[in-house]
Order: structure tokens, then sequence, then C-alpha cells
């Protein structure tokens, strides 16, 4: 689990890092918008992830004056685009490797032709 994605911050840590009130957290949890960790007995944990991810929220909806709907729309929009950056870099990975072995196959076919052309030393 990558740091970022770690739950460590209760619920009243999480609300004062961010300056909105713990209530409102639960509101959002309510709506879909933030999924914070559960431990056993039930206790809300927020990640630095969804620190952020609420900080955004705030920004969207006090400096841009979206309502929770246009902030749901958002945040599945930049949800959807961080899948689809990351399956982009997974297939240029894949081609760059394709390429590779394209090329180490081509030398090994180019010193075969090679050394098939060379007359024979004497």
């Amino acid at each position: 689990m990558e740091t970022t994605e770690r739950p460590i911050y209760m619920i009243s840590v999480a609300a004062e890092l961010v300056g909105m009130h713990p209530q409102t957290l639960r509101m959002y949890e309510t709506k879909g918008l933030v999924r914070p960790q559960r431990t056993p007995g039930g206790t809300r944990l927020y990640s630095e992830a969804d620190v952020e991810r609420l900080r955004i929220i705030q920004r969207l909806t006090s400096e841009l004056g979206l309502n929770l709907a246009g902030v749901e729309l958002v945040l599945r929009l930049e949800d959807e685009l961080r899948k689809a950056h990351a399956q982009v870099e997974r297939l240029q990975q894949q081609l760059r490797r394709e390429v590779q072995d394209v090329h180490r196959q081509y030398r090994r076919d180019l010193v075969l032709v090679r050394e098939e052309r060379l007359p024979e030393r004497q």
C-alpha cells in the first residue's frame, strides 16, 4: 500500500487538516465523495489521499461554487482520467518492450545474414 493510501487520521484530525466540521466529512462519505477506511471497531481513518480529496472538494465548492452533484461529476471524471492515464502508461511500456524485442530479433537476423554473405577467409 502506498504511503498516501495508508489510513492514519481519525475524523477529527482530518477535519481539522482541511478546515471542515467532522459532520461535513460524514456527509461527504454518505454521498460517496470520500471513502475513509474503517477500523474493526468502526472508527473512520483517513489517508493523505483522502485528505487531498477533501481539499479538492473544498476548492470545488468554495472557489468554483459547485454543488455536491457537480463535485461528484468532477471527481468521477478525474478518477476516470487518472485510470485512463495509467492504462496509457501501461500500454506505452508494453509497446516499448515489444519494440525492444523486435529490435533484438532484427539484430540477430541481421548478424546471421551478414555472416552468410561474408566470403570465407583463406
